[in-house]
């Protein structure tokens, strides 16, 4: 399963209460933020930037299955069918989208404690800039609002994909 959405609409914070639910559970699961698969310099390069990411993505997730992982959470912002597709392929099971529905003055309460200024400062331009295009939205199988409670929204994805 993969949640996305903007920067700021918790997607991070929901895949992490998901694993301590499912650990509590005693379910085998993966958890991965693939924003830390892609923090390297590419010269610029966007398309050598997304073929590390998404070989990352299918290394871990790959590594994850092979050690009986039957539960797999992922979070990442998804822009366009494309990227949506990549990450499809990279994942070595099907897999289901939850988009978090967020707003402007949301996702601006959340990013201001990044205590990086510059990097809360370039999400939170990205951020609005999605929200104001509608980048990222209709890929999903599955919407809930990003304004409730972690634990509400993470009890309701489980529910939906039958993790408990």
């Amino acid at each position: 399963m993969l949640v996305t959405g903007v920067y700021g609409a918790g997607k991070s914070t929901v895949v992490a209460d998901i694993g301590g639910m499912l650990e509590d559970r005693g379910e085998r699961y993966g958890l991965l933020d693939i924003d830390w698969l892609g923090w390297f310099d590419a010269g610029g390069n966007e398309a050598a930037h997304q073929r590390v990411v998404l070989s990352n993505v299918a290394t871990v997730c790959q590594a994850y299955l092979t050690e009986g992982v039957r539960c797999l959470a992922l979070a990442w912002s998804i822009r366009d069918h494309g990227q949506l597709n990549a990450v499809r392929l990279a994942v070595p099971v099907p897999m289901r989208v939850v988009r978090l529905d967020v707003d402007a003055a949301l996702v601006e309460r959340r990013l201001s404690s990044d205590p990086t200024e510059g990097r809360r400062q370039d999400d939170l331009h990205v951020a609005l800039e999605w929200l104001v295009v509608g980048r990222g939205v209709g890929l999903e199988d599955l919407l809930l609002p990003g304004d409730r409670p972690i634990r509400e929204t993470s009890e309701a994805i489980c529910s939906w994909l039958g993790w408990i």
